[in-house]
């Protein structure tokens, strides 16, 4: 067995996987739809969206699959985050490389593997977008580009979401240091947040609101 790589990057590749607060959150039906949409399209009965950690590949939606991780030194996607470029195996049993890995001479009995890099716009691979079968199998060049199509939806989503994170961050910061009294309500009219300005100028503790 040969582990993955370990790319000359990895100190800003972690920075940037810890930077999307993405690890050991809980599923999402946004990327379960996708899982789920690739092993439809694919006709595998496993599909994964991986974040590669130090130690470990975690899976943020897996499709036919209950593990939530697995060591990233038996990692087929370990191999794709080092390389920075798809990977497909035809048959592990037959690649020197994975022939005897536990993932395929034991559960989940990995034969057929293809997995695309979840690469961030600049250009760090986070992870991989991936299909198993336990069968051999070919992969068409259309059917590559189809995992990187929907490998792409991924970090658009992490995009939209860092973005959104980083906006709220603001506000609170904003509302936080104003001088004016400033409170916040959700759509039932429930205060969300209120500001210390708020004690100042009506002798109320926000706590007490």
């Amino acid at each position: 067995m040969k582990p993955p790589a370990i790319g000359a990057n990895e100190t800003e590749r972690l920075a940037v996987l810890r930077s999307y607060e993405i690890l050991d959150t809980p599923p999402e039906p946004r990327f379960d739809t996708l899982t789920k949409l690739a092993a439809n399209i694919l006709k595998v009965p496993i599909t994964l969206i991986t974040f590669v950690d130090i130690d470990r590949q975690w899976f943020k939606s897996r499709y036919g699959l209950d593990a939530p991780e697995t060591p990233r030194d038996v990692s087929f996607c370990g191999h794709v985050v080092a390389a920075e470029a798809p990977l497909v195996v035809p048959d592990a049993l037959q690649d020197l490389r994975f022939s005897d890995n536990p993932l395929v001479t034991g559960d989940p009995k990995v034969r057929f593997y293809a997995g695309v890099p979840l690469q961030t716009p600049d250009g760090f691979s986070l992870g991989t977008f991936c299909a198993i079968d336990h069968n051999p199998r070919q992969m068409a060049g259309a059917e590559v580009e189809t995992l990187e199509l929907l490998a792409r939806q991924v970090v658009e989503v992490l995009e939209l979401q860092r973005r959104h994170t980083a906006s709220e961050a603001r506000l609170r910061a904003i509302i936080g240091t104003a001088v004016d009294a400033i409170l916040t309500i959700d759509e039932s009219g429930l205060m969300e947040q209120v500001n210390p300005a708020i004690e100042h100028i009506f002798g109320y503790h926000p706590s007490e609101l």
